[in-house]
């Protein structure tokens, strides 16, 4: 029996570099090489297959890959039976219906969609959505560029993604309405094998050890013993600060792990309670 592990990623792109480097962070060596179509890893039992991200619900449904880095869209639209293991936080999206700005003005809410021509290369959710708001609206799928849509007259409207906006601006194009958030999702086939299973569990310990390391500081100071418990009680930790005593009599070093968004605050409390030769280390992995 195969006990390698196939995981399907798009072939480019920024979900490409995304799922490329995410597998990096986890110490997984892939072999390299120009046009591959299969990527085997050196130093962990997977290999990764190259799809277009429209392709990878099915070949994970249909065990052509054991599991798949996709966006939650492209799992929505193809209804394959796969189970969405991990939700991975980034290449984030949103599908949204957009119209031409010069319409916004007059646009009264979900029901200016009916009986106009909506162009879009997600048929699915949109009949799903255009059906559960009681919206007859026909719907004109396109496969390439679809917001030029409504510029060259095939269409009054468009439902796409959107990430900036920039898009939609410089084809004079207005978001009205967010249908669906996406992100990109580890999909997986509800039979892998035990071998298989125990594999992907590797894998999202080690994905889960990255995600817990970003945004993170781990800090190192020095304090004097008896304004200990107040440097405590302004230094957060996963559980509580590591206290080691230093050579110094009555002085005592303080290990923690601290988020970037409240660094400087807990800095500022740290200094004004006494600690002194603050180290500050970025995080890589962390482990709980």
């Amino acid at each position: 029996m195969n006990s390698t592990l196939r995981i399907a990623i798009q072939t480019k792109g920024r979900l490409n570099e995304d799922s490329v480097g995410l597998i990096k962070e986890t110490g997984i060596d892939l072999i390299s090489g120009k046009r591959r179509l299969i990527s085997a890893a050196k130093n962990f039992p997977m290999e990764v297959l190259y799809l277009r991200d429209d392709d990878i619900p099915q070949s994970v449904a249909d065990g052509v890959a054991d599991i798949g880095i996709v966006g939650l869209n492209e799992v929505a639209e193809k209804k394959q039976q796969v189970d969405v293991i991990k939700h991975l936080g980034f290449s984030k999206c949103r599908l949204s219906l957009a119209i031409p700005q010069s319409m916004v003005s007059e646009y009264p809410g979900p029901k200016w969609f009916n009986g106009k021509k909506i162009a879009t290369s997600y048929p699915e959710i949109l009949k799903e959505f255009l059906a559960e708001k009681k919206i007859d609206a026909e719907i004109h799928v396109i496969t390439g560029s679809v917001e030029i849509a409504p510029g060259i007259g095939l269409a009054d409207a468009i439902f796409d993604i959107v990430s900036s906006g920039s898009t939609l601006v410089s084809n004079r194009l207005k978001e009205v309405e967010v249908v669906m958030k996406s992100e990109a999702v580890l999909v997986a086939n509800p039979k892998l094998s035990k071998e298989k299973q125990g594999i992907l569990d590797e894998l999202i310990f080690r994905i889960e050890s990255v995600e817990m390391g970003k945004g993170k500081k781990y800090i190192l100071l020095n304090a004097p013993n008896h304004k200990l418990d107040k440097i405590v009680e302004v230094l957060p930790g996963t559980t509580s600060p590591t206290v080691m005593p230093l050579a110094k009599e009555g002085w005592s070093s303080l290990h923690s792990v601290i988020d970037d968004n409240e660094f400087w605050e807990v800095i500022g409390n740290l200094k004004k309670n006494g600690a002194e030769g603050i180290l500050v280390v970025p995080i890589e992995k962390m482990i709980l």
